[in-house]
């Protein structure tokens, strides 16, 4: 049997760099809209000292962001895992 080959049809390994690129920018830009929205004190993590609640556009953004963050991780892994493998 010949050894398999890392370019075949099969390979996931390059749909994955993609998939992985895509959700890092979009993680990037969902976090600057984030900071932008809070102000410079924000960035170097200085408080307001008031607490609130997130609601309607902010907590969406916060919720996908720990949801893009999750599939990140998990693509990483498999990226890895793929990698090793092939």
């Amino acid at each position: 049997m010949p050894p398999v080959q890392s370019n075949e049809r099969g390979s996931v390994g390059p749909y994955l760099n993609i998939i992985q690129i895509i959700i890092s920018i979009t993680l990037m830009v969902i976090i600057l809209i984030q900071v932008k929205g809070e102000g410079m004190g924000g960035v170097f993590g200085g408080d307001s000292g008031v607490a609130r609640t997130r609601r309607g556009l902010e907590r969406t953004l916060f919720n996908a962001t720990i949801v893009l963050a999750a599939i990140f991780l998990l693509i990483s892994f498999l990226s890895a895992f793929f990698g090793v493998r092939a």
